[in-house]
């Protein structure tokens, strides 16, 4: 398939070609929320954590006797029902994580590159090269391309250092490399910037 190239100031310079078995395939919406699932999970500390009686500070020595005092018998201070006792059943370190085979990934990621491209959301770009690190210039530049949040996927560590200072400034903007290309970035963010470079390297990630 042929698409435009555009510059930074959204002039076309040519028409390109791009892998439709990467950028043109069916759309699974299922799979999509598969892997934002994996994603956030993956991403969750499962850190929570309460005491067992094992791991409360204190004797286990019967607070009071066992007869003659009109309570019920005790064989500790530990359990869950008295004050700053144990918690029952509660939260343990633990893995939130689970797994996601490489071809549910791979066809993840395509379906999302396929769905942004039908809804006319990922411009092809030829560079990220700007003369000045300055926010404002950048910023009216990006203008001409309309859009509310925006992802600009660079090629690895070639990314212009003006643009990359100027972009962190803006609200809703990010950049990422070719490498950390994912669905829920795809799907947060309304326009994806793919820089030419990147291009080959994608599709040969995703075939």
């Amino acid at each position: 398939m042929k698409i435009k190239l555009v510059n930074i100031e959204n002039k076309k310079i040519k028409d390109i070609n791009i892998n439709d078995n990467v950028f043109c395939i069916k759309t699974y919406p299922d799979l999509i929320h598969q892997y934002i699932r994996f994603q956030n999970a993956k991403a969750r500390q499962g850190s929570h954590k309460t005491k067992s009686r094992s791991e409360i500070s204190g004797r286990a020595k019967k607070p009071f006797s066992q007869k003659g005092t009109g309570n019920a018998r005790q064989g500790s201070s530990k359990p869950p029902h008295f004050r700053g006792g144990a918690t029952s059943m509660g939260p343990v370190n633990r893995d939130h994580s689970f797994s996601l085979n490489k071809k549910e990934k791979k066809l993840a990621l395509k379906s999302a590159l396929s769905s942004k491209l039908s809804e006319n959301n990922i411009i092809f770009i030829d560079n990220f090269d700007i003369d000045t690190h300055k926010t404002k210039n950048l910023n009216i530049k990006l203008s001409k391309f309309n859009f509310k949040s925006a992802l600009f996927v660079h090629s690895e560590n070639n990314i212009n250092e003006n643009f990359k200072k100027a972009s962190s400034n803006l609200p809703r903007v990010s950049t990422l490399s070719h490498k950390g290309i994912n669905v829920k970035d795809l799907i947060l963010y309304e326009k994806i910037f793919i820089e030419e470079k990147s291009l080959d390297k994608i599709s040969e990630r995703l075939l």
